[in-house]
């Protein structure tokens, strides 16, 4: 399997160690007081599956009418339809519950181990976050769904607010069974690092993305491409690979953009009109943290504020395209 670096291995095995033994400090506030192992979670992904049930044999109105009354209800910012500012209509939301319903059964076996594992598994992930991050103070209240195909897990702006969710659908969708620390740890420093911006072109998504899971990396050394979300689409890393400088000079040109055409190709499985592999942004922008990684530890990283960030961004993507070129 394939690594981001030969010399990140070769670092990874030491660093860890001394974080396994300082991991157990890594639970106080600066003053003193203790972390709570973990967030309040929400769940409805769970009721989900109860709705499901006992509307077997019903119409889809009927399921929509007590999916709504009994989950939707309970987090309206989310399954309401105002957030989508007037591009989603109620009866478009409705088609989506239909849609999920449908889904439902083939789904059924991953997304039950989804809910099944999730409050078990998250405190030992948290633990595990901190050993890096000893300061993360899981504080956030974090919502537990069925996501009706939107995400697998990740922060939404709901009400002026940033909301932490994960989308048992999606994670069932995109892991199967299988759910590595690496997809947890990557969520969870989304939730540690809220950079704000006053506006969002594509370096800050880059820099979002590629720095978690960067991060998360580094705590899972030998996690896979799929572990990595790497292979969605398949063979998504390895295709960007065999083009790298092509995609390094189509990223710096889009580096300020706005356009969501260029952020769709970067970072949605629907991609763009390049011939370059969709999502590849995730990758690229795993290369550019490396990167900056040379020159600022990963905790200082996590820390610079959003005005501080671009320079870091541009110069990353400057040297690796140099880099590449040389390489040549």
């Amino acid at each position: 399997m394939k690594r981001i670096s030969r010399l990140s291995r070769l670092l990874l095995g030491p660093l860890l160690g001394t974080l396994m033994a300082v991991g157990a400090a890594g639970t106080v506030h600066a003053d003193g007081t203790a972390l709570q192992p973990v967030m309040k979670v929400h769940d409805l992904a769970g009721p989900f599956a109860e709705v499901w049930d006992r509307n077997v044999g019903r119409s889809d109105e009927e399921f929509i009418r007590d999916f709504k009354a009994t989950v939707a209800a309970k987090f309206p910012a989310f399954y309401g339809v105002e957030r989508f500012a007037g591009k989603k209509s109620e009866a478009q939301r409705d088609a989506e519950i239909a849609a999920a319903r449908a889904a439902f059964p083939a789904l059924r076996d991953a997304y039950t181990q989804k809910v099944n594992s999730f409050n078990r598994d998250l405190p030992t992930h948290i633990a595990s976050f901190r050993k890096l991050f000893p300061d993360y103070e899981a504080k956030n209240d974090l919502w537990f769904v069925h996501s009706l195909g939107e995400m697998d897990g990740g922060k939404r702006r709901l009400n002026d607010e940033l909301v932490f969710i994960f989308g048992a659908d999606m994670m069932a969708k995109n892991q199967g069974k299988d759910a590595g620390a690496f997809f947890f740890h990557h969520e969870l420093f989304h939730d540690y690092q809220p950079m704000q911006c006053s506006s969002w072109p594509v370096w800050t998504s880059l820099w979002q993305e590629g720095l978690a899971s960067y991060a998360a990396q580094q705590l899972n050394p030998n996690a896979t491409d799929d572990e990595m979300l790497l292979n969605l689409p398949p063979n998504m890393a390895v295709d960007t690979r065999k083009q790298l400088g092509r995609a390094l000079d189509d990223l710096y040109t889009k580096l300020d953009s706005t356009d969501q055409e260029a952020y769709s190709g970067l970072f949605l499985r629907k991609g763009d009109k390049s011939g370059m592999p969709a999502r590849r942004g995730y990758y690229l922008g795993m290369l550019v943290a490396e990167e900056a990684a040379k020159s600022m530890s990963l905790q200082q990283l996590a820390k610079l504020p959003c005005d501080a960030v671009r320079p870091v961004v541009v110069a990353a993507v400057e040297r690796l395209r140099k880099a590449h070129a040389a390489a040549k």
